[in-house]
């Protein structure tokens, strides 16, 4: 029998940003951090079926948001809007196995797609009295109060980066949710960006 080596702990994306973060930020101005390992999945099935929206209801205790462009929470989970029959789900850390394996079995009768996509995601958190000034310096949507605040998200670009936005509070915070691969560029985009404040 083969000895398995020891597993090696999961390194962040940003890992050795601290430092820059700290650097960059300006207490309740505009601050930005790393919130790697939020459980991420991508969740679709038909939004008129009224049973297979409940059982996600039961299963989560989130209800799915129907209106574009929006967010529920409840029960430490969240449900961000994609599109009509699409929707991420975020949940704490390492909760991903959890969160698929209970929604295979609640929504076994109905057509529907559940994936773990943890791996293809980090966040970025934006907090501060001028988050939302140093967000619009790279990013074309409308980000006024009016339009976006708390509990909407969208799909976007941010300085030629996909990435989904997340409004989750009025300081203003901001989650980024981003690519691993392009986290480094985005940090060093938005560290810059602070600098003016």
């Amino acid at each position: 029998m083969a000895s398995s080596a020891p597993s090696e702990p999961r390194m962040a994306p940003l890992s050795g940003w601290e430092s820059r973060f700290v650097e960059a930020s300006e207490s309740g101005v505009v601050e930005l951090g790393e919130r790697p390992f939020l459980a991420h999945v991508n969740l679709r099935l038909d939004p008129s079926n009224l049973s297979a929206r409940a059982r996600v209801r039961e299963t989560l205790g989130v209800e799915l948001p129907l209106s574009p462009n929006t967010v529920s929470d409840g029960a430490g989970h969240a449900a961000l809007w994609l599109a009509p029959d699409e929707w991420l789900l975020v949940g704490p850390t390492g909760s991903e196995g959890e969160i698929v394996g209970s929604l295979q079995g609640a929504l076994a009768p109905y057509h529907h797609s559940v994936l773990d996509i943890t791996a293809n995601r980090t966040t970025l958190e934006l907090v501060g009295s001028r988050a939302r000034e140093v967000l619009a310096t790279g990013c074309g949507l409308d980000l006024h109060p009016r339009v976006f605040g708390p509990g909407r998200c969208a799909q976007t670009l941010y300085a030629k980066t996909q990435l989904v936005v997340w409004q989750i509070d009025d300081v203003p915070t901001f989650r980024l949710l981003v690519r691993p691969s392009f986290a480094p560029y985005l940090a060093e985009f938005l560290c810059d960006a602070m600098l003016e404040w």
